[in-house]
């Protein structure tokens, strides 16, 4: 296998991509930015939009984004090309009153979030982040850098733990952040300082835990990118680099380009920054009126348009072979994933399976197909339901990793770079 140069800048990038976006708002925040630097205008909800083709704009909804173009030329029923992905990740929480610890030790009082490894977490250099509500009614991002920690419990006094380390997900997942007296320490001090706020004047906060280590590219001829929060920042990151670099003649071809980047995937979906509740469908909504189009109009542009949904899928791990499908086995490296389930865990179709096959075929990049053993339940993301919601016709596409839902997962550098590449792709389609 051989690694271009442009798949590894562009991993390269999705490394400081996620070190900007140890939390849902900050990968928000950074999707804002990186299209701002871009051209694109941010747009406040509250405000009054353009009500005119063309211009480039993106709205942050607390923990999610989305983003468009708009072609000069667009009418009422020009359709949309949605590229969908999620910012949150499986990790831990930070609770109220956070700050504990016992037998002279400092600890984080945290709640699960979503389905982590939890043994993954174990013995890593660990960031708080999230976002903080000050009395003063502005809302800001703090992030600690490395502070806290889990530790594993030694061998010696755990005889059995190579033999199967379960975990209580109360009482040993609290890691701890330095020594002391929890009644006379502040963790959430901690986190104000990094904001560069008095943490008297915080009112409610948002943050959660995630691994400090930068993303690495190694192995063979650089052939694998490990990293912290790759489900789903590396399709975040592929969509915003993709909608950056559209031209605007591509931006003319006949649709509104759009990323959806959604926030609680990994807990359902079900709030008003995920892909459940409204906040595709607001954003559509005022797009098109600002188009003229009327009721009956929006839903013509809805039925012509497509939802690209890109979330990860599992390689084919060689120590677990058994646990995939017999035959249909996605291999890390060697091409993105369109993803299929008889009982719609997944909304792909005939009819989305060869839009996906074109897509891919226009920029020379191979596709895999990925389909769960049928003895081992399959996951769902956010395709299915913006389906149902929109009745947009949706794909679900993503990219095949080991590792899934670990504090640090495993990507190949060039299924980044080739997502990234179909991405731009649908977006001109």
């Amino acid at each position: 296998m051989v690694v271009t140069a442009s798949a590894l800048a562009h991993a390269e990038d999705l490394a400081d991509f996620v070190e900007a976006s140890p939390s849902s708002y900050h990968a928000a925040a950074e999707v804002a930015r990186r299209l701002e630097d871009a051209g694109f205008t941010r747009l406040a909800e509250e405000d009054a939009w353009p009500a005119q083709p063309g211009g480039r704009f993106v709205v942050v909804r607390d923990g999610a984004a989305i983003a468009w173009v708009v072609p000069a030329d667009a009418t009422p029923t020009t359709p949309s090309q949605i590229f969908g992905a999620h910012t949150d990740s499986p990790g831990f929480k930070l609770k109220p009153k956070p700050t504990t610890g016992s037998r002279g030790w400092l600890q984080a009082g945290v709640e699960v979030y979503g389905g982590p490894l939890l043994n993954s977490w174990l013995d890593r250099e660990l960031r708080l982040a999230g976002r903080l509500a000050l009395a003063d009614g502005r809302v800001v991002l703090a992030d600690t850098g490395a502070l806290l920690r889990l530790p594993q419990l030694a061998v010696h006094l755990d005889r059995e733990a190579n033999s199967g380390l379960a975990l209580d997900k109360q009482f040993q997942t609290q890691p701890v952040w330095g020594l002391g007296d929890p009644t006379s320490e502040d963790l959430l001090g901690e986190l104000a300082s990094s904001a560069g706020v008095d943490a008297s004047a915080i009112r409610g906060f948002d943050a959660v835990v995630a691994d400090s280590a930068r993303g690495a590219v190694f192995g063979k001829n650089d052939a694998f990118f490990a990293s912290g929060r790759l489900d789903d920042l590396a399709s975040v990151h592929a969509g915003v680099v993709a909608l950056a670099s559209l031209s605007d003649a591509s931006a003319g071809s006949g649709s509104i380009a759009v990323l959806a980047a959604f926030d609680h995937e990994e807990l359902g979906s079900a709030s008003r920054s995920g892909a459940a509740g409204p906040f595709l469908e607001d954003i559509l909504v005022r797009v098109y009126a600002g188009l003229g189009a009327d009721a009956t109009e929006q839903r013509r542009a809805f039925a012509a348009s497509w939802h690209l949904s890109s979330d990860v899928g599992h390689s084919v791990h060689p120590n677990y072979a058994h646990k995939h499908d017999p035959v249909v086995q996605p291999l890390l490296g060697s091409g993105p994933i369109l993803k299929i389930n008889a009982n719609q865990r997944y909304a792909t179709d005939a009819v989305g399976a060869a839009a996906w096959a074109s897509w891919c075929e226009s920029v020379g990049v191979a596709s895999q197909e990925f389909v769960s053993n049928n003895a081992v339940p399959c996951g769902s993301t956010i395709g299915p339901i913006t389906a149902t919601r929109l009745g947009i016709r949706t794909v679900d596409v993503g990219i095949p990793i080991l590792s899934m839902h670990s504090a640090r997962e495993l990507a190949g550098v060039s299924d980044l770079h080739d997502l990234t590449r179909v991405a731009a792709a649908f977006f001109s389609a």
